[in-house]
C-alpha cells in the first residue's frame, strides 16, 4: 500500500469510528463534537482540561448554543464531565475506574473478536489491514496520540464486523475511555499499540480460527492493563487555541 493510500485510510477509519455514537444531528454541533473528540481521543486535550464555552465557540466561531450542545453530547459518551458553576471539563478517570474499563474489555472483547473471525470476509481483514498501515503512518511520524485513536479505532472496527450492536456500543465507549485512562497512566510508548498484537489478531481473522482470535485477544488486553502506571499524575494543559487551531 503506497503512503498516500495508507494516509487516505487513516482519514477514512478516524472518520468513521466513533460518529454514530452521537445522537446530534448534522451541523455545527456534531462537527464541533467530532473536532473536540477527536482531540481528547489523540491525547491533544488531555484529562482535566478545561474547555470554555466562550474560548471553544471563538475557536470554531459557533455560539455559546452550539458548543453547548457538542459538550453536552460529549459529557454523554464520557468523553467530558461538566460540573455545575465550574464548567466543562475533559473527563479525569479515576485509578478505580481504570481497572474496571480494562476488567471489562478483557471479557467482552474475546467473545467479541470470536464471533468477528467466524464472520470475517477477506474485505474486512483488508480493512483492518489499512487500520495497522495507519497507525504505522502515525508512529513514524512521531504522532503517538494519533497512533493511540487509530489503536482504539482497530478495536471498534472488530466488534462492528462482529455485528453485535450492543457489543459494539459498549466497545465504543470503554475505547473512549481506554483512551483517557491511557493519557493518564501509560508508562511505555507502545502501550496502546501493541502492533504484534494486532497482527496475530489478523492472522487469527485471515484463517477463520475463532478460538485463537478469543485467546489473543484476550492476552493483548490483558498487556494493555498491565502496561498501564496506575498512580495518580498531574494533568498538563495547554491553551485551547494551541491545540484547536490548525494543524
Amino acid at each position: 500500500m503506497s503512503l498516500e493510500a495508507v494516509r487516505e485510510a487513516a482519514a477514512l477509519v478516524t472518520a468513521h469510528g466513533f460518529e454514530e455514537a452521537f445522537s446530534l444531528p448534522p451541523g455545527r454541533a456534531l462537527d464541533i463534537c467530532l473536532n473536540l473528540q477527536r482531540a481528547i481521543l489523540e491525547h491533544r486535550l488531555g484529562p482535566g482540561t478545561k474547555l470554555s464555552e466562550d474560548e471553544v465557540g471563538e475557536i470554531y466561531g459557533a455560539s455559546r448554543t452550539v458548543v453547548r450542545a457538542a459538550l453536552q453530547a460529549l459529557a454523554h459518551s464520557g468523553l467530558v464531565a461538566i460540573e455545575r458553576n465550574r464548567g466543562a471539563f475533559v473527563s479525569r478517570p479515576t485509578i478505580r475506574e481504570a481497572h474496571e474499563v480494562f476488567e471489562a474489555r478483557a471479557l467482552i472483547e474475546p467473545r467479541v473478536a470470536r464471533t468477528a473471525a467466524q464472520l470475517m470476509t477477506d474485505d474486512d481483514v483488508a480493512r483492518l489491514k489499512a487500520h495497522i498501515d495507519a497507525e504505522h503512518v502515525a508512529l513514524h511520524a512521531g504522532d503517538m496520540g494519533k497512533a493511540l485513536s487509530l489503536s482504539g479505532l482497530f478495536h471498534i472496527a472488530i466488534a462492528d464486523i462482529a455485528q453485535q450492536q450492543i457489543f459494539a456500543r459498549m466497545v465504543r465507549s470503554l475505547i473512549s475511555r481506554s483512551s483517557l485512562i491511557i493519557g493518564l497512566y501509560w508508562k511505555r510508548a507502545d502501550t496502546a499499540c501493541e502492533s504484534h498484537s494486532h497482527h496475530a489478531l489478523i492472522q487469527a481473522f485471515a484463517d477463520r480460527d475463532a478460538t485463537q482470535a478469543d485467546e489473543l485477544m484476550k492476552s493483548h488486553i490483558v498487556d494493555l492493563h498491565s502496561g498501564l502506571d496506575l498512580v495518580e499524575k498531574p494533568s498538563q494543559a495547554l491553551p485551547l487555541a494551541q491545540v484547536l487551531g490548525p494543524r
